[in-house]
């Protein structure tokens, strides 16, 4: 039997989050910025052979984890998280993984740490192609001198993650 994957939708501060996840782990969240098709598609063509489930129990946890990380009251996901993506993009999403909450790294330091010092563009685009953000932080990326640089929600989205882990990590100073 192959991969089970069940789906829903995850009402956040930012919008509704689409989510999908395995019997093992979280495979994708789309922010409310990218389209439901992309996310479909990208469903299709990513997990092709994966059986398509009404629900599965993760999809519960994640919802209350992410619930719970908005509220300033979670810092880190127990779940496990399952990206699909070439060697060096999973490279990256380890080191973005890495990035602990409330600090940033820029991109120069993700592209070093993931063993491509000179292969800056190539980390920001797999940063661009992180299919599980929040949970592996790719809002945590900046470029360099504090400028934001991209992010797949849009820039008001990662402006918001970073107030909002800011804020919460202030709280405990």
């Amino acid at each position: 039997m192959g991969v089970k994957l069940s789906t829903g939708v995850v009402e956040t501060p930012l919008g509704p989050l689409r989510i999908a996840v395995t019997e093992s782990g979280v495979a994708r969240i789309a922010l409310p910025r990218s389209s439901g098709a992309g996310f479909a598609g990208w469903l299709r063509s990513v997990y092709a052979d994966a059986e398509r489930v009404p629900w599965l129990p993760l999809v519960d946890k994640l919802s209350l984890e992410l619930a719970e990380y908005f509220a300033s009251k979670r810092r880190e996901f127990s779940l496990s998280v399952e990206p699909r993506g070439t060697d060096f993009q999973r490279a990256v999403w380890q080191q973005i993984a890495a990035i602990p909450y409330g600090d940033t790294r820029t991109y120069a330091e993700v592209a070093r740490t993931a063993g491509r010092a000179n292969a800056v563009r190539a980390a920001g685009t797999a940063t661009g192609a992180n299919p599980i953000p929040i949970l592996i932080p790719c809002h945590r990326v900046i470029a360099a001198h504090g400028k934001l640089g991209g992010f797949s929600g849009g820039l008001d989205a990662k402006r918001r993650l970073l107030a909002l882990e800011k804020a919460a990590t202030a709280e405990l100073i």
